[in-house]
């Protein structure tokens, strides 16, 4: 009786912990990123289309494995047995977050720091050299998905594109790496202002970068050597064909 009893307290501590993931809010009003993002765009972007990930995220979570793990544990858990469910709402709450982080109104943005610009020079040759390299990775995005800057296993800086919710920290994505920078190239990211003019929002939207913030993810990226480590050796490992 007494073990059953512990068991249970056990059970009830661990479930105490397992809590559901929850919609962020946004740094600023929705008018605030206008005219880049109009104010509706930004409201329906995080309410309806953001709120609906955390929603079936928590729901096809619930009562699995994944139940009670952060959300980066679980995009690192994603590969191609996964549940379409769990891969594409983990990633839409994971890359929806990120967007809203490092967006800012002009006149709230801070400077990109200095290991960051250092990084830039180094592997791109200059701040425009990334953003054409951004551009062409989201113009060239057939249909829904994202366009990145990442920390490579390696520790430098990489562009890639990825398909609708997917990043490069799941365990499916060919180009493994920390994301510090997305953009959202899914309509839904722009339609009511721009209609079909994704080139116009890419524009619009790069004015809206605080680097100050991708610098704080650069850096904190840069120092997680032991998530780097671990793509690192997913990678070799699907190399060796394991």
């Amino acid at each position: 009786m007494r073990n059953q009893l512990f068991l249970f307290v056990l059970l009830l501590t661990l479930s105490s912990f397992a809590q559901p993931f929850v919609l962020p809010k946004l740094p600023y009003a929705y008018s605030d990123y206008a005219p880049n993002i109009d104010a509706q765009t930004m409201e329906i972007h995080l309410t309806k289309h953001h709120q609906a990930y955390v929603n079936n995220l928590n729901k096809a979570i619930k009562g699995t494995m994944l139940e009670g793990r952060s959300l980066e544990e679980i995009l690192l858990f994603i590969t191609p047995v996964v549940s379409d469910a769990v891969r594409n709402n983990a990633g839409g709450h994971y890359n929806h977050s990120l967007f809203w982080e490092i967006l800012a109104p002009k006149s709230r943005q801070g400077a990109c720091g200095s290991s960051l610009n250092q990084a830039i020079v180094i592997d791109f040759g200059n701040m425009d050299s990334l953003k054409k390299q951004m551009f062409s990775a989201a113009m060239s995005r057939f249909g829904s998905g994202w366009a990145w800057l990442m920390v490579t296993p390696s520790g430098s800086l990489k562009v890639i594109s990825t398909p609708n919710q997917d990043n490069a920290l799941m365990g499916l994505c060919e180009d493994r790496g920390i994301p510090v920078l997305g953009i959202d190239v899914w309509e839904h990211a722009y339609y009511l202002n721009y209609q079909n003019r994704r080139a116009d929002y890419l524009t619009a939207v790069w004015d809206l970068v605080d680097w100050s913030k991708v610098s704080e993810k650069y850096d904190a990226a840069k120092s997680n050597t032991s998530l780097l480590s671990r793509l690192k050796s997913v990678k070799k490992n699907k190399k060796k064909g394991k």
